[in-house]
């Protein structure tokens, strides 16, 4: 009976947490936050000043009494309470018509496969801590399967790959478990530091992360195109100190980025060696899914496919996939129930 009188006052999300991005999803209205999971904080009155976007603008840029922070870092919570006051941030705006007086949320949580315990209490804290009424944590992968409406239930192999921006995960879903999993830490962060470093060592040119970033979004490849693309880059050069920019193709920065790409593939190449065999012959005919901001990446799908011997196929919008589990799971508490993990706020 309370359920169901919290459920009419409150607005349940559902959310990806991701190293790059947080998202949010509400029932009924879609995805309703997708902002960069960055802070920017007062440390003289501890009040946040921005969040998101206009957080992330102010990187690299502020006066000492500003401190810019991104409190997550390979998919876990390194900064417990800027974390906290992100999420409560999420659950003000998102109740800030005031509409209702009830406003604690259920909220569904996707974090990645290899976080101890102790992490997924710091993710569930957070979220209790900022509001939520209810907190449940799901597996990353999982939640994108889902999203992507992958039959995880059945008894089939359904193979899928997560480049996100602190990690990329690989895992084989069964009968609505993970069988085989790797993880790395390789992922769209590491492929702004592979950026920043070429920059440096071959054009002696200091570049920032924002700027990697949008580099690599407008002419990062994993394959020779047919048609060059040529951007420039901006910096501060190592010598003279002094700005200087410098136009730069798709070869060099697809240069950068191969290490990157074929630790990435080496990782799907491992998993599915310890997949079971009925599995395998399962992903062999299905194929794998892409998801997250990595298969973005122009060719990395081509790349994978021709490495693995699998059909590979880039999830439909596959920055959302995560966050659009959260939301399904929300709506099918069978299933939630079936896929969540056990609470971790037990532990002393």
């Amino acid at each position: 009976m309370f359920d169901r009188f919290f459920k009419r006052f409150s607005k349940d999300m559902g959310i990806d947490l991701g190293t790059a991005n947080t998202l949010v999803y509400i029932p009924e209205k879609g995805i309703v936050i997708d902002e960069p999971t960055v802070v920017a904080i007062n440390v003289r009155t501890d009040q946040i000043l921005a969040v998101g976007n206009e957080a992330k603008q102010m990187l690299g840029k502020t006066p000492p009494h500003i401190a810019v922070s991104r409190p997550l870092t390979n998919g876990i919570i390194s900064d417990y309470e800027v974390a906290q006051k992100m999420i409560k941030y999420f659950i003000d705006k998102i109740h800030e018509d005031g509409s209702s007086f009830m406003t604690r949320p259920r909220i569904v949580i996707a974090i990645p496969l290899e976080v101890t315990e102790v992490e997924t209490k710091a993710v569930e804290d957070a979220a209790i801590a900022a509001g939520a009424r209810e907190v449940f944590i799901v597996q990353e992968p999982m939640a994108a399967a889902i999203g992507a409406r992958m039959p995880i239930q059945d008894p089939i192999g359904n193979m899928i790959v997560d480049i996100g921006g602190g990690n990329t995960e690989v895992a084989i879903i069964s009968l609505s478990g993970v069988v085989a999993w790797k993880s790395t830490t390789i992922a769209g962060d590491e492929m702004n530091r592979n950026i920043i470093q070429y920059a440096r060592e071959v054009f002696n040119l200091f570049i920032g992360e924002h700027h990697a970033e949008q580099i690599k979004k407008k002419i990062g490849t994993a394959i020779e195109l047919e048609e060059k693309m040529e951007f420039p880059m901006r910096g501060r050069d190592v010598i003279t100190g002094l700005p200087r920019e410098i136009l730069v193709n798709d070869t060099q920065i697809r240069e950068a980025l191969s290490r990157s790409i074929k630790i990435i593939v080496d990782l799907i190449k491992t998993t599915l060696e310890i997949t079971p065999p009925e599995l395998t012959a399962d992903i062999h005919e299905r194929g794998l899914l892409l998801t997250g901001g990595g298969a973005l990446l122009r060719g990395i799908d081509v790349v994978i496919a021709k490495a693995t011997e699998v059909p590979v196929r880039i999830a439909d919008d596959p920055l959302t996939a995560v966050v659009r589990g959260t939301g399904i799971l929300l709506e099918e508490e069978e299933l939630l129930k079936e896929i969540m993990l056990p609470s971790a706020r037990n532990i002393k």
